[in-house]
């Protein structure tokens, strides 16, 4: 019998070692150097990023192999490679950490979820008649910022309310322009009619002043004022004046009383305060601006069993101020980790002084209770919640027969009017509720598809989703890829949605079909799935509720995408597709001619004789109109 060859004999594949001997090996290449570290498991996913300002002493600490709370002694079980960049400072570390925690959100790191930007109140710089309006994002446009607001309604309530008492303009600079007449916000007192000259430049800038004072605390003075010229209109016997005046001071404190707390001592700080019960955290942010209240919001971060509430409090400020200007103070509920270092980098981010402070009796400790009832209030509301949720995503699980209670759901749904500016929209669920954020719209762009045809545009946007899946997230690791799918539909759609998924290769997703049903009443829901019978729920069933639901608010998504795609294609300016017609001749033409239509029916003489059109431009406009 021939000896068999030891090269050609099959290898055996050598577990990755992994735990306290790989971290150990480390040590012989790292020195006293401060930097970030990023702990790996075996297929290379990120575990956890930490800092440290000193990296061998450490890494050190994780190669012991006792002494450790149970999630860190899970972590360093897994951990089978590290990854290391030193830095120049500890300030340095502490920000490229959180960068690289809200990037990278690893395992084992407490995680900020809800990281939105919040809404300011601008009045713009760069025009005579300035306008005031709502801004999210880059500060970029040239004017006055004030804010954050916790919420788009807190700004609409003050902006409402901001419009009665100083009858600012909100209206666009081209709507401005090309006015002729008062708007209907001059008809009810809402605008003092800028646009058409009923109100002097040097009037309106008084306004615009009046109005900045009192995004800046200064209402006291300001309603004095308007006191005052109440009671000199009543003498005069100018009665339409002062009942005008009293409505704009009424207004004023309607303002106030909605701000609730109004802290005297506390003139811009934001008050943090978090509360941890059951492996669950609640952070409440308390916006206090001008000595005014400018609302608040909860933040439910993600927290392991053993999390302490410095670390937790830490890392959720590291990652809340990391894309926001932080204020001038932080006035929180617990001390932290590394105060000193926290505020050097909050301060060197701001380029001034940042305070943080953990009051323990006066008008500032008040603050930090009050928010602390919140944080409480609101986290037993969240946890009765998620309960209720896990239990009906149990419900669905048996009523779909799915393996398991499914951790994210996608509602799809379409819009249209016969065939127009159709729309298909995907709303997420999961045992957090609907999780906003994943929600995505899809613009039909099938130019063979039939107007109407729900099958074809079902069929495009499924299309779309699993391609992009399978390029973003081919090993499903990411937390993106779906457990089910509801399709707003009958057996029609459901296998025109499984011929998708047989095309990308995707079977093994369970699908669901969500039909009206008899007479296409509420709770005569059919459900269909690809080789089985159309089956219903009991009337009284909270999973058929439930699904009702999630179908309710993928409608609502989807005729609200709809709607807002109808609206800018009708308010769409023809001028705008002209190339060479920027913004300041489309505002010459209008204001020459007018309206668009005028525009389009206008000869080449005439178009010639508008200021700052030039006659290659004239031609290439009537061009445009004619050749059409």
């Amino acid at each position: 019998m021939a000896k068999q060859d030891p090269s050609e004999q099959p290898q055996i594949e050598q577990p990755v070692p992994v735990g306290h001997d790989v971290i150990q090996g480390y040590l012989k290449t790292l020195d006293s150097s401060p930097g970030v570290y990023r702990m790996l498991d075996r297929e290379s996913r990120v575990l956890y990023v930490g800092k440290a300002r000193n990296l061998r002493a450490r890494v050190s600490n994780y190669a012991r192999p006792s002494g450790h709370s149970g999630r860190i002694a899970r972590m360093i079980s897994m951990t089978a490679s590290m990854m290391f960049l030193t830095t120049r400072t500890e300030t340095e570390a502490l920000l490229l950490e959180q960068n690289l925690i809200k990037q990278l959100k690893p395992k084992f790191n407490v995680l900020l979820r809800d990281d939105k930007s919040f809404p300011n109140i601008l009045v713009t710089g760069d025009h005579a008649f300035p306008q005031i309006k709502k801004h999210r994002g880059a500060k970029k446009q040239k004017g006055a910022y004030y804010g954050p607001f916790a919420s788009a309604g807190a700004v609409n309530r003050t902006l409402n309310q901001l419009q009665k008492v100083f009858l600012l303009r909100n209206c666009t600079d081209s709507m401005f322009d090309s006015r002729t007449r008062p708007c209907l916000l001059y008809q009810i007192k809402r605008c003092s009619g800028p646009c058409v000259g009923l109100i002097s430049e040097a009037d309106y800038a008084q306004s615009v002043k009046d109005a900045e004072r009192f995004l800046t605390g200064k209402s006291t003075d300001i309603q004095a004022k308007l006191a005052g010229q109440m009671q000199q209109a009543s003498e005069e016997m100018e009665f339409e004046r002062a009942a005008a005046l009293r409505d704009r001071i009424r207004a004023m404190t309607q303002v106030q009383t909605a701000q609730g707390i109004n802290p005297r001592g506390v003139t811009e700080a934001d008050i943090v305060a978090l509360h941890m019960e059951q492996g669950q955290a609640c952070v409440q942010v308390f916006f206090i601006r001008a000595n005014q209240n400018w609302g608040n919001r909860d933040f439910y971060p993600r927290v392991g069993a053993d999390v302490d509430a410095a670390e937790v409090l830490e890392a959720f400020l590291g990652q809340f101020y990391d894309t926001k200007e932080p204020p001038r103070q932080l006035i929180l509920s617990n001390e932290i980790e590394n105060p000193d270092l926290m505020t050097e980098a909050l301060s060197q981010k701001l380029g001034r002084k940042v305070e943080l402070l953990v009051p323990q009796r006066g008008e500032k400790a008040e603050l930090v209770d009050s928010a602390l009832r919140n944080a409480r209030e609101s986290l037993a509301r969240k946890m009765a919640e998620s309960a209720t949720q896990a239990k009906l995503l149990r419900g669905l699980a048996e009523a779909f027969e799915l393996p398991e209670a499914p951790d994210r759901i996608e509602v799809y749904d379409n819009s249209h009017i016969q065939g127009t500016n159709a729309v298909g929209a995907m709303i997420v669920a999961g045992p957090d509720g609907f999780m906003k954020n994943s929600y995505r719209k899809f613009n039909i762009k099938g130019d063979d598809l039939t107007p109407g045809d729900d099958f074809g545009m079902m069929k495009e946007v499924l299309h779309r989703r699993f391609k992009r899946l399978l390029s973003e997230d081919p090993d499903r690791e990411k937390g993106m890829w779906p457990d089910l799918l509801l399709i707003d539909g009958g057996a029609g759609q459901v296998s025109a949605v499984a011929e998708i998924m047989r095309e990308h290769g995707v079977e093994d997703i369970p699908m669901v079909g969500v039909a009206k049903g008899v007479d296409r009443d509420a709770g005569k829901e059919e459900f269909h799935r690809t080789g089985k019978r159309p089956f219903a729920l009991r009337h009284n069933d909270p999973v058929l509720y439930f699904v009702q639901r999630m179908r309710d608010e993928a409608h609502r998504f989807a005729i609200g995408t709809h709607r807002a795609k109808r609206a800018k294609s009708n308010m769409k300016n023809p001028l705008d597709d002209i190339p060479g017609v920027g913004a300041s001749r489309k505002r010459a033409l209008l204001a020459h001619f007018g309206s668009a239509k005028a525009v389009a029916r206008a000869n080449l003489a005439d178009l010639k004789a508008v200021d700052g059109v030039s006659e290659g431009l004239a031609q290439k406009v009537y061009d445009f109109f004619h050749d059409q």
